[in-house]
């Protein structure tokens, strides 16, 4: 998308949005909300006592929402005052997902700043954001530079277990918290990726459905050397295998399409249905993720069964992760139930909507406007989101979503492996980077 970056240089009578965005980063990391997915773990609240702090020294007033013990969110409502009508929310989660010390080079807990680049779980998914965020929020505070328009902040608990305790009580019981909020912006987007060695960022507007399902089959119980033609293991294994081997059609939505058409010029081919599997392969180790939108997916994570083994239990289990494209939710559902067949009950753990935005308008070019100030000879194209955000909650109250968490990154780096991976890390320079087109995007918006 070409859009004419001719934005004011940035004031220079303040604190550099930029000087305490490392410190913020690691200070977050070191606080352990790893999420489990049920209701053990430490939380999230020493993480939102921390944001609060930082934003009540500079004069802001934040809430904490705790909606169970210890898993609290942070909201606070910041600029405005001019008459705009149109709030703008940016939001980012608190919570991490575990992981293992003995797996990583460095405690994953430690913030340890290494080879250039700040390490810990965390550190791009997404305490990088919340820690731009601050940091941006901070200096404009010290430089009495709010933002002409109102800006919601909000920093979420849950959001790596499907938001149940975060974004989607916010929504459900606070929504007054957001009145007025016409767009929101994430995490994921603004990235960097380099395509025939030109720099391109995506910026997420759009992102697949989830259906976590639990899969039942049922049988009878017997001994395990006798004929047993209602064994529920074998009808388990049978529907999971056929599952887990389903080719799904290849689907583009209209923003893959206009991503396609991006790496269709670098690369100097027409991007066709034919070709588009190739074309995402330019993307290099980032594939795995871009690939991934290209199609509905459901893959199977979990199986339990049995007590003894010469004892056929009478029920089985397995637990899977689906996930469908804007426009195909009907689709996937019908070819599930195809392949799971009639012997096997199908739960819902958790069921949430795909969306997509129309990539246009004032916030998509704020986001390219910002970034290429900084990165004046780079690319700017939307992306489909593999996974899902808090964006799916907070775009039930009408609000334009997009993913912006922007990072300039190495053309060498396998960003997209970090995200719950061992050895997380995000450049220093990235965070860097991040905050000053943070704080350019909040003058452009």
């Amino acid at each position: 998308m070409d859009v004419a970056h001719d934005a004011p240089d940035r004031r220079t009578d303040g604190p550099d949005p930029a000087a305490e965005v490392v410190d913020l980063c690691r200070d977050l990391i070191r606080i352990d909300t790893s999420n489990y997915g049920a209701t053990d773990g430490p939380g999230e609240r020493d993480a939102a006592e921390y944001v609060a702090a930082r934003l009540a020294e500079v004069g802001l007033d934040p809430t904490i929402i705790e909606t169970a013990p210890g898993r609290a969110n942070v909201v606070a409502r910041w600029g405005g005052g001019n008459g705009r009508d149109d709030a703008l929310l940016l939001h980012g989660h608190l919570d991490v997902v575990p992981a293992a010390a003995e797996d990583w080079s460095v405690h994953p807990f430690s913030g340890e700043i290494r080879d250039g680049y700040v390490w810990g779980r965390g550190a791009v998914d997404m305490k990088d954001f919340d820690a731009m965020l601050l940091a941006v929020v901070r200096a404009r505070q010290v430089a009495d530079r709010a933002p002409e328009r109102s800006v919601v902040l909000c920093f979420t608990a849950d959001e790596e277990a499907g938001g149940h305790h975060g974004a989607e009580v916010l929504v459900r019981d606070h929504r007054d918290l957001f009145e007025g909020c016409t767009a929101a912006v994430g995490e994921v987007g603004g990235f960097s990726t380099t395509v025939r060695g030109r720099r391109l960022y995506l910026v997420e507007a759009a992102e697949r459905g989830m259906a976590w399902m639990k899969l039942t089959a049922r049988g009878r119980a017997g001994h395990g050397s006798m004929i047993n033609d209602e064994n529920a293991v074998t009808r388990l294994a049978a529907a999971v295998a056929r599952i887990g081997t389903h080719r799904w059609p290849l689907r583009l939505t209209p923003t893959m399409r206009t991503l396609l058409a991006c790496v269709g010029e670098l690369a100097g081919e027409e991007p066709t249905p034919e070709n588009a599997v190739a074309l995402m392969e330019e993307f290099g180790s980032a594939t795995r993720m871009l690939g991934a939108v290209l199609r509905n997916s459901a893959n199977p994570t979990m199986l339990d069964a049995g007590y003894k083994v010469n004892v056929i239990p009478s029920e089985a289990s397995a637990h899977v992760d689906g996930r469908f494209l804007p426009g195909y939710e009907e689709e996937f559902f019908a070819t599930l139930t195809e392949l799971v067949g009639e012997d096997v009950a199908v739960d819902l753990v958790s069921h949430q909507p795909p969306w997509e935005m129309p990539y246009e308008g004032a916030v998509v070019d704020a986001m390219t406007r910002s970034l290429m100030a900084e990165d004046p000879d780079a690319l700017v194209a939307p992306f489909l989101m593999s996974a899902g955000t808090d964006a799916k909650h907070f775009g039930r109250l009408g609000m334009r979503t997009y993913g912006f968490t922007p990072l300039r990154l190495p053309a060498d780096l396998d960003f997209t492996a970090l995200f719950h991976g061992v050895d997380e890390r995000v450049p220093v320079d990235a965070l860097e980077f991040g905050a000053r087109v943070m704080d350019r995007f909040l003058d452009e918006v």
